[in-house]
């Protein structure tokens, strides 16, 4: 199956589990943050006698007769957040989705850079087993020519052993390439919850690769961007935030909360039908949070280290990428890339041989000679681009696209 890189991307965004499931967690995130923002429910209170009595109460006429009368009395309570304590819960919550979304953000990073790179893994891997396979056939053709010939009593074992040997150490590396192709392609598949076992062909703009360069980007803007961009610094950020915040809450907390409530009572009172409205509030004497806005306190504190070292982090990520990309890039710019005039002189290389004109030696030695010359290329230009995929990697931001 033929696939482009935007369209992995797409597809990746859209059907990864990892990601689905991050986003969950900022759903949940915001439900509690509508959660911690509502009122408390009010408390009803009734109470009804069960069994009926009687009471005896005189008349005017001195008579005692017996009364039925039923006990009824309900109580009503609603409780109060004083000092803004919802709004403040509601607020902790809010940032704590931030938090979760940078995270998601951060989590996009990562397994975009797992699926660029392994995307041009395979493209490249491809391209040096398409080295192996123009090989292998040829030499098995030729082997089976020398073992007739010795057969024939007109060539010695040793070459025929030599060509037997030589096919065989390309067969296994072959096997090799194709056993990581195979765990490429199952990764890629993974990271695009594809459940087929089709394989993926990459599709690569060679121009767009060739032409990708550090020149236009600095060092310094780069490392400037990811102090920015990078989310796994908003990240610590955001939870320094969201620990100020905690510490508004616990100061609110400490201020107790109001309960306004309204008690009727029919017979109960010194009085019939009695009404009245009751308020209660909690004395902060020996519990006033303290111990809660210490621990506050301790986090702040906590959090700002933990995002002054990811500053550190990201600093050293950029530079270590750039370093890498560079010495990469260098090192392609510089060296010869063309592999044509190997793949003209390979036919005659093999008359050459058929007709006793060069020794094995000089034929293994060519094929040798040209196999390793593809196989360092195709890993020159996947290290190349890897170390570009770094760069994106490190500043959280795309600036090296060849697709």
């Amino acid at each position: 199956m033929r696939l482009t890189l935007p369209e992995a991307e797409a597809r990746f965004v859209q059907n990864n589990l990892q990601l689905l499931a991050q986003r969950y967690n900022i759903t949940a995130a915001q439900a509690l943050a509508i959660q911690a923002r509502l009122i408390d429910n009010p408390t009803i209170l009734l109470d009804q006698n069960v069994l009926q009595q009687a009471i005896h109460q005189p008349n005017a006429v001195g008579n005692n007769p017996d009364l039925n009368r039923n006990q009824l009395a309900v109580q009503a309570q609603q409780l109060f957040a004083l000092a803004g304590r919802r709004r403040a819960a509601g607020r902790v919550q809010q940032q704590a989705a931030v938090v979760e979304t940078f995270n998601l953000q951060d989590l996009v990073r990562n397994l975009r850079f797992q699926l660029r790179t392994t995307f041009y893994d395979i493209y490249f891997r491809q391209q040096t087993l398409r080295v192996y396979d123009t090989e292998i056939p040829q030499l098995r053709h030729t082997v089976e020519l020398y073992q007739g010939q010795f057969d024939k009593g007109n060539i010695a074992l040793k070459e025929v052993i030599r060509l037997k040997a030589f096919l065989f150490t390309l067969e296994s590396e072959r096997l090799g390439l194709v056993t990581d192709q195979a765990n490429a392609q199952a990764d890629l598949h993974v990271l695009l919850r594809d459940s087929t076992r089709s394989a993926y062909l990459p599709v690569v703009d060679g121009r767009r690769v060739r032409d990708l360069s550090l020149a236009p980007y600095p060092e310094q803007q780069l490392t400037d961007t990811a102090l920015v961009r990078r989310a796994d610094l908003l990240s610590r950020r955001a939870e320094v935030q969201r620990q100020e915040l905690n510490l508004r809450l616990q100061r609110a907390v400490a201020t107790p909360d109001l309960a306004v409530g309204y008690s009727y009572d029919r017979l109960g009172s010194y009085f019939d039908n009695y009404n009245s409205i009751t308020l209660g509030v909690a004395v902060p004497i020996f519990n006033r949070n303290q111990g809660n806005i210490q621990a506050a306190k301790a986090q702040i504190s906590q959090a700002q280290a933990h995002a002054t070292e990811q500053q550190l982090v990201v600093r050293r990520d950029v530079h270590e990428a750039y370093q890498v990309a560079l010495r990469q890039d260098e090192l392609y710019q510089h060296t010869s890339r063309d592999t044509t005039p190997f793949s003209r002189l390979i036919d005659n290389i093999e008359q050459s041989y058929t007709k006793r004109l060069i020794s094995i030696v000089e034929y293994l030695d060519f094929y040798e000679a040209y196999k390793n010359n593809v196989i360092q290329i195709n890993t020159l230009r996947a290290n190349r681009m890897r170390a570009f995929e770094s760069i994106n990697l490190a500043t959280g931001r795309t600036f090296f696209r060849a697709d």
